[in-house]
């Protein structure tokens, strides 16, 4: 899924003013003072709450696969993914829409706006997610097949757990349109994560099977209380900052801003895990874990994209709002470099120190290292490609991005299709990091046809090169 946005500050104007600071202007220690401020810092605290996070949830992969064995870790993987895509989209698209809708409306002072958008997006949030999940176990009945196998307690129980997840990933949102990095982050990705890996241990510790169906009710565990700590913890901030009063509902604006980041959403969610859906349905579940493996370490380099968005999404839409094209091209060509530089440093470092992690999986995950290996090449040639999307989603283009995205699932989706029959579960890596390359060169195109804006590090695509 992706998705995400935030930083220092409690919101309102102020999260911009060392947004776009130069780096480098007057020497290193000056280039330090300014990345721990502003929208480098802010991602820099991001990406250090995911890389946290990325530990916890690969020791807790890794704990499932030694607990479970093979085929278990493969199913419990698949239904993960199913709670993953379905929950993020659920949203209807209110989380992103936080993020441009809240600080605009309080930098306007139209306070009413803010307080109807917090409250109209967590019920519709909850409703949306609870029709999905009756919505699912109705198609799962109506199949039958399902409920017959080894999927059927844990899809019962992912129903459970789905509500819980969206509205965790609304108060996400929430918290990132206010700059709260961390209330934003740390539940969901650090919270969460541990919480899971207690619940399993204890659960096999008193005696439960180590099997798919438990590790998910684990999960329904440590969601909700994931949730209820974060929720209860933004409403304490969100009251010290938001006097009551009245209520001014616009979800004709909202929805028709919010519906298609919800469709972006849900597609980028979906070729996020099209590879292992599409592997569910062609091998087994033991082969489907051993790929869920590699995509797990390739997440502490996928993490690098998520805090540059974290930080800066918001900041895009504050600038744009002030009417600073300067500012606004700066922080792009910031964010766009550093990215970049990242990616390719956590890169070499992850593959470097692939054979150790997949080994710890157990020794035949270690056949995985060219399938992370491939995966890991996509990614970085991506984020060569800038922040297309976080401009048209912020700045106006969502229904544009909507569509590249749905495209390049079904570009996704149609290589897998066809690579993996030829390929194994090769073909599947080859099929992601070629459709994430193009996604990203599309959005690229994209933000500057509506924009005119310059997102690549490095272009010929738009007459010049460098930044």
């Amino acid at each position: 899924m992706a998705k995400a946005l935030h930083r220092p500050g409690s919101g309102g104007g102020h999260s911009v003013s060392i947004a776009t600071d130069r780096i480098g202007a007057t020497g290193a220690w000056s280039a330090l003072t300014r990345l721990r401020g502003g929208a480098a810092g802010a991602a820099i605290h991001v990406f250090a709450i995911r890389i946290g996070a990325a530990g916890f949830a690969y020791v807790g992969q890794v704990l499932m696969a030694r607990l479970m064995g093979g085929t278990e870790y493969g199913i419990f993987a698949a239904i993960w993914v199913w709670i993953a895509i379905l929950g993020h989209s659920a949203t209807l698209g209110l989380s992103q829409g936080a993020c441009r809708f809240i600080p605009a409306d309080q930098a306007r002072g139209d306070l009413a706006a803010v307080r109807a958008y917090l409250i109209g997006g967590a019920t519709v949030t909850l409703a949306s997610a609870l029709a999905v999940a009756l919505g699912g176990l109705a198609l799962v009945w109506v199949e039958g097949s399902l409920l017959e196998g080894p999927y059927a307690a844990p899809l019962l129980v992912a129903a459970l757990v789905l509500p819980l997840f969206a509205l965790q990933d609304y108060c996400e949102g929430v918290a990132r349109g206010q700059n709260w990095a961390v209330l934003a982050i740390a539940p969901p990705y650090l919270l969460r994560q541990g919480l899971i890996m207690a619940a399993m241990l204890a659960a096999v510790g008193f005696g439960a099977p180590a099997e798919a169906r438990v590790a998910v009710l684990c999960t329904l565990v440590a969601t909700g209380i994931a949730v209820s700590i974060q929720a209860a913890l933004l409403l304490r901030r969100l009251q010290a900052i938001l006097p009551t009063g009245p209520r001014r509902y616009a979800w004709r604006r909202w929805l028709r801003a919010c519906l298609p980041i919800a469709g972006s959403d849900l597609a980028t969610s979906a070729a996020s895990f099209i590879d292992v859906v599409v592997l569910s349905l062609l091998v087994p579940p033991a082969t489907v874990g051993l790929y869920f493996a590699a995509t797990r370490i390739q997440q502490f380099v996928v993490f690098v994209h998520f805090a540059a968005t974290a930080a800066t999404a918001q900041r895009f839409t504050a600038a744009h709002a002030a009417g600073d094209r300067a500012r606004l091209a700066d922080l792009i060509a910031l964010q766009a470099r550093l990215t970049l530089a990242a990616t390719v440093v956590i890169g070499i470092a992850v593959l470097a120190a692939a054979p150790l992690l997949l080994g710890l999986f157990g020794p035949e995950f270690r056949d995985s290292l060219p399938l992370l290996a491939m995966l890991v090449a996509g990614s970085v040639a991506a984020s060569a490609f800038g922040p297309g999307e976080d401009l048209l989603n912020m700045l106006g283009g969502e229904r544009l991005a909507a569509g590249v995205a749905v495209g390049m699932l079904g570009l996704a989706g149609g290589l897998c299709f066809i690579l993996v029959p030829m390929l194994g579960v090769t073909g599947a890596a080859v099929a992601m990091a070629l459709a994430t390359v193009v996604r990203a060169a599309a959005m690229a195109w994209a933000a500057h046809a509506v924009h005119g804006l310059v997102t690549p590090v490095r272009i010929g695509l738009f007459g010049r090169w460098g930044r």
